[in-house]
């Protein structure tokens, strides 16, 4: 079985299991207390700290340690909008954020707050000019991710920090994705990550606060963790987060290059042994591990278990693998085809005999989900009506665009198709597959049920 799937959780690094063992023996006790057993797991805890503040590049007394890096976003966000109330109410973030960063600014909003989010290009990566423009007076603070968890997609931190430190605001940066490869740079203020996502243990998370950045921490508070993250801290797991940390990033490097070798023979090979794909995510500015890719006419759930089956675990950003039955926001923001969507996501050590057995595999899980879909292996060519509808109201995912393409020969250049759905997916994978296929995509119209997304043949 390959494991293809490190941007979701990486497998505990040896380093960390070793880190883990050791560290049970002598970091049960309280590390607040003055007896021995306590004085023990205190040198853990704080020896821990520093190795981390190490990593990130801060103040060791700046860094705290939560229970995730879900927490550590919830608690970064609401802590620094509180400490900055007395400025305004209004926060700023990308539209590509994990979900974490969304769910906090979902619940300011729903406190009063005011959000604004930042568009992206269509490799996922936002302009610093977009967070310049989105700066006002009241602004209290902005969040953006280091690199994007779902098409790896590295943003430009620095650029957007500088922007934020010239108007006085505070920028938050997620970096769980690429805290393990490098350390985030720029003039941030706040910085979140969790360690399941460089091979640390799950449940420990990491917040660093800056110095002289206005925060106050929300709800009940004791004295651990400078009373930003309360409760008896989980010592063994923080001592092996800590060690996996500083064990990747010595690695980093050379893994890197490797990595990216084999991520750029994905990104370049599919598209030459699948037909009609698209691979998103910037092909330059990105993590070395993740490549991504949609395929027209496939059910991504259907995919995703037939990879599983052939002994390939990958994820997916499709509406027909999300019980919402709705795409990622991210390749929704981006405005690529969602239908199929594959996320490669290759952990540290992945073997190339790995790969190159995951591209001998998926032309044919691919064709074989096409086929049970009745996807159009080849366009009609016999001319009829100047004007067709197309029917698919109540069906997902990827039937729309399959009802589409089958049909679409038999108007003539300059016919039009309306394709009638409710399917949220349509709005994106019905301009994607014109785009792919070099036809006009006029736009949408109201309709009595759903939505009629208008297609111009125009060869």
């Amino acid at each position: 079985m390959s494991y293809f799937d490190a941007a979701s959780g990486a497998p505990l690094h040896p380093v960390a299991r070793q880190a883990l063992m050791a560290s049970l023996d002598e970091g049960w006790a309280d590390p607040t207390r003055l007896y021995r057993e306590g004085r023990k797991a205190r040198l853990l805890l704080d020896a821990a700290r520093e190795a981390a503040a190490e990593a990130i590049g801060c103040r060791a007394d700046e860094l705290v340690f939560t229970s995730s890096g879900t927490r550590a976003v919830h608690t970064g966000v609401a802590g620094a909008l509180a400490g900055r109330r007395r400025i305004g109410r209004h926060l700023i973030v990308s539209s590509v954020e994990h979900s974490s960063v969304l769910h906090s600014a979902e619940a300011f909003e729903a406190d009063g707050g005011t959000v604004t989010q930042v568009p992206v290009n269509r490799a996922g990566a936002v302009q610093p000019s977009g967070y310049g423009a989105a700066l006002r007076p009241d602004t209290a603070l902005a969040c953006l991710q280091s690199a994007n968890h779902e098409v790896g997609t590295v943003q430009p931190v620095a650029e957007v920090a500088e922007v934020c430190r010239a108007a006085g605001v505070p920028l938050l940066v997620d970096a769980a994705q690429s805290l393990g490869w490098e350390p985030v740079e720029g003039d941030w203020s706040l910085l979140t990550a969790g360690a399941h996502k460089w091979g640390g243990p799950s449940g420990v998370g990491l917040l660093v606060v800056r110095k002289g950045v206005r925060f106050a921490a929300q709800g009940p508070v004791d004295e651990r963790e400078s009373g930003r993250a309360p409760g008896f801290e989980n010592i063994p797991a923080i001592v092996a987060a800590a060690a996996s940390l500083r064990a990747v990033r010595a690695e980093a490097a050379q893994e890197a290059v490797r990595l990216r070798e084999l991520t750029e023979r994905i990104r370049a090979r599919v598209p030459r042994l699948v037909p009609d794909v698209e691979v998103v995510g910037d092909p330059e500015r990105r993590l070395p591990g993740i490549v991504t890719f949609s395929c027209l006419y496939v059910d991504g759930e259907a995919l995703l278990h037939e990879l599983d089956r052939q002994g390939f675990s990958v994820s997916s950003g499709s509406s027909c693998t999300s019980s919402t039955l709705t795409p990622s926001h991210v390749l929704r923001a981006m405005g690529v085809l969602s239908e199929g969507n594959v996320r490669v996501s290759l952990p540290m050590g992945t073997a190339e005999e790995d790969v190159e057995r995951f591209l001998a595999v998926l032309p044919g899980a691919v064709a074989g989900v096409r086929e049970k879909l009745g996807a159009p292996t080849a366009a009609a060519t016999a001319a009829g009506p100047a004007e067709l509808v197309v029917d698919s109201l109540g069906k997902r995912c990827p039937i729309p665009v399959i009802e589409l393409a089958k049909v679409f020969g038999q108007v003539p250049v300059g016919g039009t198709i309306r394709v009638l759905s409710d399917d949220e997916a349509a709005r994106l994978d019905i301009p994607a597959w014109c785009e792919m296929r070099g036809q006009e995509y006029v736009g949408e119209e109201p309709a009595e049920q759903g939505t009629a997304y208008v297609v111009r043949r125009v060869s």
